[in-house]
C-alpha cells in the first residue's frame, strides 16, 4: 500500500493524495510537518525536512512533482502521462512552472492564512496578489488554446497548478477576470479527488 507522509494543508502534500486518488491506489496518509513536527524515524527517510514522502511498497521518494511522475509511470500506465515525449512535455513544463507561481503567491497566502490579521503586511499581499494576477493571465492565455494544462485530456500536468488554483480562489484579494483559468477551475472542482483532498479550508 502507498504511504504519504505530511500534513493535507501543505500544498504539496495535496497534489500527491490527489493524485492517489485519481489512480485508484489506496493509501495512507500521516501529518508530518508544521504543528505535527517530524522525528528522527521521518528525517531519515527525507533529510531534507521536507513535505511530502512517500513509501511505494518499498519505494522511498521525496519531491512532490517527482512522486506525480513516478505514480503516473508505476500505476497509471499512459492514461495520465503520455509515453510520446513531446505530449509529455506539454504537462511536464507546467509542473515546473508552477515552482514560479508558488513564489509569486506565497506572501498572499503566508500574510493572509499564516498570520494573524495584527500581523499582517498589506503590501506585501497587494504585491502578491499582483505577481499572481500576471502568472495567471499565461495560464489562462495557455488554456484558452486547450481545454486541460496537460493538452486534450487531464493528467499530471494539471495537478500542481490545479491545487494552488484552488487556494488563488480562497484568498481574499483582488483578482482580475480569467474566464479560461475559471472554467478549467470549474472543471477540476468536479472530480471526486480534488474535491476530497484538495478543497479544504485554508490552514
Amino acid at each position: 500500500m502507498l504511504t504519504i507522509w505530511g500534513r493535507l494543508n501543505s500544498h504539496n502534500v495535496k497534489k500527491v493524495a490527489w493524485f492517489a486518488v485519481e489512480l485508484g491506489l489506496p493509501f495512507e496518509r500521516h501529518d508530518v510537518g508544521g504543528q505535527f513536527g517530524m522525528d528522527a524515524a521521518y528525517l531519515a527517510k527525507n533529510p531534507n525536512a521536507l513535505i511530502p514522502t512517500i513509501d511505494d511498497d518499498g519505494v522511498t521518494l521525496w519531491e512532490s512533482n517527482a512522486i506525480l511522475r513516478y505514480l503516473a509511470a508505476r500505476h497509471g500506465g499512459t492514461r495520465f502521462w503520455p509515453a510520446d515525449p513531446a505530449a509529455r512535455a506539454v504537462g511536464d513544463k507546467w509542473m515546473d512552472w508552477q515552482t514560479g507561481y508558488a513564489d509569486a503567491q506565497r506572501d498572499a497566502f503566508l500574510n493572509l492564512v499564516r498570520r494573524a490579521p495584527e500581523t499582517r503586511n498589506a503590501a506585501a499581499i497587494a504585491a502578491s496578489a499582483a505577481a499572481s494576477a500576471k502568472q495567471m493571465a499565461i495560464l489562462d492565455e495557455a488554456l484558452s488554446r486547450t481545454p486541460w494544462l496537460s493538452g486534450s485530456a487531464f493528467g499530471i500536468g494539471d495537478i500542481p497548478m490545479g491545487v494552488y488554483v484552488y487556494t488563488y480562489y480562497s484568498l481574499a484579494i483582488e483578482r482580475p477576470s480569467l474566464p479560461h483559468v475559471e472554467d478549467w477551475y470549474a472543471r477540476l472542482k468536479m472530480r471526486p479527488g480534488y474535491a476530497e483532498q484538495v478543497m479544504i479550508p485554508l490552514t
